[in-house]
């Protein structure tokens, strides 16, 4: 279960990270923010890049915590900018679009898959790790 769990998170990272930096260069023309709204999609998908390789290669709760914060919060970006048109927020630019293309629906869905699979991980990778300790720990003796 645990592979299985790792191969969704890093598949739904890497299809936010492609998505991303194909979309880059068309949010260079974003207004607003003072964050390029190139740079913001370049380092989503380097991070979400990063993070794919980190679940793949440590399957701990850290690392099933960070995939399940970049993947949320790129799930809750999208949704967010599909229905409130917010404007540029601090730093970052107007991102508002509602609509739909296939692209969007890549990376949403994979940006959901890791969501779950993030979270369902650090779930099991705890209770993973009691289960080890139980295992390697001594049996008690016992009086006859």
């Amino acid at each position: 279960m645990g592979l299985l769990l790792r191969l969704l998170v890093a598949a739904g990272l890497a299809a936010d990270a492609i998505v991303h930096w194909r979309f880059a260069p068309e949010m260079a023309f974003v207004q607003g923010g003072s964050i390029d709204g190139e740079l913001l999609f370049r380092v989503q998908a380097a991070v979400a890049g990063v993070v794919a390789v980190v679940i793949l290669t440590y399957a701990t709760r850290w690392a099933y915590a960070l995939a399940f914060l970049v993947a949320g919060s790129a799930v809750g970006a999208i949704v967010f900018y599909y229905y409130v048109d917010a404007g540029a927020i601090g730093p970052l630019p107007a991102m508002y679009e509602p609509v739909w293309y296939t692209e969007k629906t890549i990376s949403l869905v994979g940006e959901g898959v890791a969501t779950l699979a993030a979270l369902a991980g650090f779930v099991t990778a705890s209770r993973a790790k009691r289960e080890d300790e139980d295992a390697r720990a001594p049996e008690p003796a016992t009086r006859l």
